[in-house]
This record gives C-alpha cells, sequence and structure tokens, in this order.
C-alpha cells in the first residue's frame, strides 16, 4: 500500500504517523510491532523507497529545514543516493520519529558483527566512507523526546544487538547536549568510544582578520610568494559558482583532477569506483537544486588546478570535497584555495564550518585554528542481563592503558 499525501495548513504535501503506518513492518518479522507505544511519539522503520515517497520528501525537507543542528549527510539529496548505492548490501533501516503525527526526527540504522576489530553484534547510525556526521536530523525543541524514544525503542527491540552505536556525534551540539541530559535523568551505562578533534573555521572577523591572526607574518609572506609566482605561470583567475548552471562539466573536471593525483594511483579517487562516483555526481545536483551547494576553482589559463565543493548548511558549513593539480604542488594551489575560502566567515547565515577533515590534516590545520570534537559513543539496551554484558565491554574498553 502506498502512503497517502495529505495537505497541511499551510498548503504542503505533509505525512504523517498515520499516513506510514504499513512501513511499520518493514523487515521487522512482526507486522505493527514498531506502532507500540513509546513516551512521546511514534517510530517508523522505513526503506528507501519509502524515504523517497513523495509525500515523505515534503515532511523530511520541513525536518530540514527546523531541525536542531544540520547535518547534510542525512539530507533527503544526499542519503538517498548513498542507499541506492549502498543501502540494500548494507541492510539499512532508515529510523523515522513522529511527534504528533509530524515527521520530528530522522536516523538511518543497521545492525552489524562488525565492531572495529572485534566481532559483537550491535545497531549503529548508518555512515559511510564518504559521509563524515552522524548526527540525527531531530527538530529543534524535541531532541530529549526523540532521545528517550529511540532508546525505549532499543530496549524493547534489540534483537541480537549488545549496545547501540552513536558515531560522529558532534559534541557540542544540541543533539548531543540532549543525550546527556536524558542520561542524567535516565541512568543507564554509556561511553566514548573514540573521539576526534578535526580543523574547524569559525570567528565573527573578516576573512583577513582572520588570517592575520591564524598565520604569522612570515606565512603570510610566502603564500604571497607563491601566488605571485603561480601568476607569473598564466592567467590566474579565482571561481565562486552557486547554483547549477555548468554543473555537470564542473563534476566532470572535479573527478578528472582527483583521479589524476595520488588517489587516482591508490584507487581512491571516486571516479575509481562506479558507487562512489554515483555519489558525488548525484549528491552535487541534488545540493544545488536544495540551494546548499557552493563550489570554487582556481584556474590557471582557464584550466583548474584546485577545486572545492562547499554544502551550505546554515547556520553551518562542510567542506565536502577539494583537489588540487599535483603538478603545481610547489605553489600550494590547495592552500591559496582555502584563503579564498575564508569568506565564509563573512555570510551572516554561516556561524562556522567543519573541514570534514581528518585529525592532525597538514594543510588546513595550518588555517583553520579551531576545533570540533566529534565523538562516538556506545550505549547500553535491552534487559538487566544484556546490560550486564555491555558493563563487562565497557570495563574492557575503558580500561588504563599502559604506555611502553
Amino acid at each position: 500500500m502506498t502512503p497517502t499525501k495529505r495537505t497541511d495548513r499551510r498548503g504542503k504535501a505533509g505525512l504523517t504517523a498515520m499516513d506510514m503506518a504499513p512501513a511499520d513492518s518493514f523487515r521487522t518479522g512482526r507486522a505493527g510491532s514498531a506502532r507500540a507505544a513509546l513516551p512521546h511519539g511514534q517510530l517508523n522503520l522505513l526503506n528507501v523507497e519509502q524515504l523517497a515517497d513523495p509525500a515523505f520528501l515534503a515532511a523530511w525537507e520541513r525536518l530540514v529545514a527546523r531541525a536542531a543542528e544540520p547535518n547534510p549527510f542525512f539530507e533527503p539529496w544526499f542519503l538517498l543516493p548513498a542507499l541506492r548505492q549502498w543501502g540494500a548490501a548494507d541492510r539499512v533501516i532508515t529510523k523515522a520519529w513522529f511527534h504528533e503525527g509530524r515527521l520530528a526526527g530522522l536516523l538511518p540504522v543497521v545492525r552489524s558483527a562488525r565492531y572495529y576489530s572485534h566481532i559483537v553484534t550491535h545497531a549503529t547510525g548508518w555512515l559511510h566512507a564518504n559521509a563524515f556526521c552522524g548526527v540525527p536530523l531531530i527538530a529543534a525543541g524535541h531532541e530529549d523526546a526523540f532521545w528517550r524514544d529511540m532508546l525505549a525503542h532499543f530496549d524493547r527491540r534489540a534483537r541480537r544487538a549488545l549496545f547501540l552505536h552513536l558515531p560522529q556525534m558532534p559534541a557540542d551540539g544540541p543533539a548531543n547536549a540532549a543525550l546527556e541530559r536524558v542520561f542524567a535523568r535516565f541512568p543507564r551505562a554509556h561511553y566514548i568510544v573514540a573521539e576526534e578533534n578535526r580543523a574547524m573555521l569559525a570567528g565573527d572577523m573578516s576573512a583577513e582578520a582572520y588570517l592575520e591572526s591564524a598565520m604569522s607574518a612570515k606565512k603570510r609572506k610566502e603564500l604571497r610568494r607563491q601566488h605571485n609566482r603561480l601568476a607569473d605561470e598564466g592567467l590566474l583567475a579565482f571561481e565562486r559558482v552557486e547554483g547549477d548552471k555548468g554543473l555537470a562539466e564542473w563534476t566532470a573536471e572535479f573527478l578528472a583532477l582527483e583521479a589524476a593525483g595520488w588517489k587516482g594511483e591508490a584507487g581512491s579517487a571516486l571516479a575509481n569506483a562506479p558507487g562512489t562516483l554515483a555519489l558525488f555526481e548525484q549528491s552535487l545536483a541534488g545540493a544545488a537544486a536544495a540551494g546548499r551547494l557552493e563550489r570554487l576553482a582556481l584556474r590557471l589559463d582557464g584550466r583548474a588546478i584546485a577545486m572545492l565543493a562547499n554544502f551550505i548548511t546554515a547556520p553551518g558549513a562542510y567542506s565536502f570535497k577539494t583537489a588540487f593539480d599535483e603538478d603545481y604542488a610547489r605553489f600550494s594551489p590547495g592552500m591559496l584555495l582555502q584563503l579564498e575560502n575564508l569568506s565564509l566567515l563573512e555570510r551572516p547565515a554561516i556561524q562556522w564550518a567543519d573541514s570534514c577533515a581528518v585529525e592532525g590534516h597538514p594543510m588546513i590545520e595550518r588555517l583553520w585554528r579551531g576545533q570540533r570534537r566529534m565523538i562516538s559513543r556506545n550505549i547500553a539496551i535491552g534487559g538487566p542481563l544484556r546490560r550486564a554484558c555491555f558493563r563487562l565491554l565497557m570495563a574492557y574498553e575503558t580500561r588504563p592503558r599502559t604506555t611502553a
């Protein structure tokens, strides 16, 4: 049965929990079992076809607009292409949480036996190699209720999972703060299993003032010298584009530029695999259509020698992918492009930007001096026996370590 469309008081297609009733039995083995009463709302389990239903998409877009914190990797234009590439193989179920009949939370989840280097069956928020944030989309003001219902759901439907794993959560964001409040009010065992601090751009100053504060005069002088030497090679121009004008050509140019470098040689470039190539093409097209895409390029005689794709998700932004021509590495074209990218600071709606780079990245951390702490945590679920087993795992993973 196909979910039915409704129209809310604003005249837009809406979707209520009643509409999604058929989705409750998706891969649960018991029809309607996900409709068991929860403290605050209702949780429905959806597959990719149900997510792509136009009525649900309309509700999803409204959730994005009122989310407590942005996560482009769980927005429709990114998550749907990713699910179509890898969702079936990973057996992803997207948990859609409804509060008072309106979609108010969304988190893709898998059940997996692969836990770092161990074999431990658990439930985990779903990410892949090209998704860099795992925070759920939660309607602002409903964060505590979302977590109470999500944890209650996993307590009742733990199945073979020993615990719930939440990867790549912004430690200082409202979703994690709400989770901490829920733990304080309704205690259960939990711990942080991994964390990293990745480069972040933030501040209330101009791009020029930020550069002066972030880099010494000597380093700034060296970058000016590299810029001038590069300009001697031909006509040097900077390009910033929003929207979809010339997007297909720009995307092909980026893929070729990345594949020509070390990632292409290592077989890790986006173009090296059909799935990642399709995800890049489709997510950029979707981001442009949603008004989420900003493209930057540094061009020498019209040919791109450094390129960058940003996802603009106010109040934040995410630097998704970057590439540069290694034949010009002596001129630091990637860093020169990042100097132009500092203009993110001057966008009125943007308060911070996440580099999506690994901690210790040698280039971006020279310039972006802020840090965004990302944590991955494990949470006890289920009944007393399961929680006792979890406490043994927690004791093992949090034991004092000796260094040689």
